[in-house]
């Protein structure tokens, strides 16, 4: 069996994969009564049962869609939501492997892992969403839409980075499994797929806002413009990071004896460095949304239920955390960048749903609400990544330092 630990000096370590050492890695590890898998594992069963009931019966079956709203809860929030948390991947690789900003290297692994999930996930929910799975293929070979369409590039965009993540985070994979020559391969192929991914991941964060460029009519004045594609890409960037903030505060705790003393150590320094560039993220953003607002002469709006609500999203859940990111990056307050990041994921959750679901035929006379089934398929898939992500934490080398650079020192 092979050692889970990677040696390169031991070539014990170098044979063939066998199914033993499969078998044995699929056994559970840890506790099976915690409160999370207690409230997960019911959630999980029974959004597979509706899963199922979905694909037997239509979406009729158990979703609120309907003709004029044929998008709804699963796009909004598990694709177009999901794929600005995945941002954190193209945006640590890029400070770490272009800008040579070693000091964030220790988290590239998690961070590409997350984004690899996501990506996996957000797929698998947008078939979901599709009434004739089947012809998922279409937008991809320009059947119907033709090569021009934005959702052709988007599809592209969306295979390609999947596959380049993967390639990325594959090293890890083979030391897994113990394999040297798979490691040196892999490794010599990382920074061109993190060139590639980072240009895929830029043109396809963008590329979802370009999506609901032709929805002119459909989406609330407040939420739309003809710069839906760089709002969306530039609050990636600090949606991005502030899932990576918030997720490796949960992963020091649960995976605290993963962890290397020393990675233990430069947490606070990552997190703090981490904090000043979403802060200028979100004023970057928040300027920008400014200049839409004053040039599309929306000041009609705010006095409605809508532009209140348009209100708390800007001042509420970017203002406010962007001052606190200002602020606790000048004080070094931890616990305070951690607050902001969870307002601003909450932010961008309202944001992406404001234009997807929200603002989305806001006018209709029965406005989309989206059942309860819906959500729980939802939970259901967010569950399901969360129980892989875990499995692959306890088992490869993920958050602890790679061995190859132990060797190397």
């Amino acid at each position: 069996m092979i050692n889970q630990a990677y040696h390169p000096i031991n070539r014990e370590n170098e044979r063939k994969i066998n199914w033993r050492f499969l078998v044995s890695e699929l056994k559970p590890k840890g506790k099976w009564l915690t409160p999370f898998n207690i409230i997960s594992i019911p959630i999980m069963l029974l959004g597979l049962f509706l899963i199922v009931i979905r694909f037997w019966k239509g979406l009729g079956s158990i979703t609120n869609l309907t003709q004029d709203v044929p998008w709804g809860l699963w796009i909004g929030f598990d694709v177009v939501t999901g794929v600005a948390f995945a941002g954190g991947a193209y945006v640590v690789t890029f400070m770490v492997y272009i800008l040579n900003m070693k000091k964030y290297h220790s988290i590239v692994r998690v961070t590409v892992l997350n984004g690899f999930l996501a990506y996996a996930f957000y797929t698998g929910a947008l078939l979901l969403d599709l009434g004739r799975p089947w012809n998922v293929i279409n937008p991809m070979i320009g059947n119907s839409f033709g090569t021009s369409s934005v959702l052709f590039l988007v599809a592209w965009h969306f295979v390609l980075y999947m596959l380049a993540l993967l390639i990325e985070f594959s090293p890890a994979i083979a030391e897994w499994i113990g394999s040297k020559r798979a490691h040196k391969i892999l490794s010599g192929m990382s920074i061109g797929a993190v060139i590639f991914g980072i240009t895929l991941s830029t043109l396809h964060q963008s590329g979802l806002g370009a999506l609901y460029l032709m929805a002119k009519d459909k989406i609330h004045p407040l939420w739309y413009s003809e710069f839906i594609p760089i709002l969306f890409l530039v609050s990636s960037i600090f949606a991005g990071l502030s899932m990576v903030i918030f997720e490796g505060a949960i992963s020091h705790k649960v995976f605290f004896n993963k962890i290397s003393d020393k990675n233990k150590k430069a947490q606070h320094g990552i997190i703090h460095g981490l904090s000043k560039i979403c802060a200028v993220a979100m004023f970057a953003y928040f300027c920008l949304h400014f200049l839409v607002f004053i040039h599309g002469k929306n000041w009609v709006y705010l006095n409605t239920p809508m532009g209140y609500w348009f209100m708390v999203e800007m001042l509420g859940f970017v203002l406010v955390p962007m001052i606190l990111f200002f602020y606790s990056y000048r004080t070094g307050d931890i616990l305070l960048i951690r607050i902001a990041a969870i307002l601003t994921m909450l932010g961008i959750i309202i944001n992406r749903l404001n234009v997807t679901v929200i603002g989305f035929r806001w006018d209709a006379a029965i406005p989309y609400v989206p059942s309860w089934m819906e959500i729980v398929v939802t939970l259901a898939v967010i569950f399901t990544e969360i129980w892989i992500f875990r499995w692959v934490i306890r088992r490869m080398p993920v958050l602890s330092d790679s061995s190859y650079l132990k060797e190397k020192k």
